[in-house]
């Protein structure tokens, strides 16, 4: 990935500009990361640090369970994966049990919304699905 300019937000984050735009995109590590034994875990006044406060934030975070530390942090947007939609019976009623939102477009406090793609999954697993496949274009505009 590194050698394609991807960079790692392992619990860090950046500065992208446009057009004399600038937005802070940070990525914290997976909620359960902290069991893993590899030394990661979710941070997020580490990704944080640094980072103007007078600027949006959007936060890439795995889990959307991981909007209670967002809401705390003041981060504008959160963008999570894992539940891929609750597409899979009866797993879809465990999702739902276990995540705050499980597809679409939610708010949590006064700040926060967070969006969650459902990644197309392809051959047998998708059989007895619920959730269609899709790709997810985010048009960020300024108040």
């Amino acid at each position: 990935m590194k050698m394609l300019g991807w960079q790692e937000l392992h619990n860090r984050h950046m500065v992208v500009e446009k057009g004399g735009d600038r937005l802070v995109i940070a990525g914290v590590d997976d909620y359960t990361a902290k069991h893993s034994g590899t030394g990661h875990r979710a941070d997020h006044e580490v990704a944080l640090e640094g980072a103007d406060p007078a600027l949006p934030v959007l936060l890439l975070a795995h889990q959307p369970k991981q909007i209670g530390q967002a809401v705390e942090h003041g981060i504008d947007l959160q963008i999570s994966g894992h539940t891929h939609g609750g597409q899979i019976w009866p797993f879809n009623y465990l999702v739902m049990l276990d995540q705050p939102s499980v597809a679409g477009l939610s708010k949590h406090g006064e700040r926060p919304s967070f969006i969650r793609a459902v990644a197309p999954v392809s051959g047998a697993r998708r059989f007895g699905c619920f959730a269609p496949s899709e790709i997810t274009l985010i048009t960020l505009r300024s108040a």
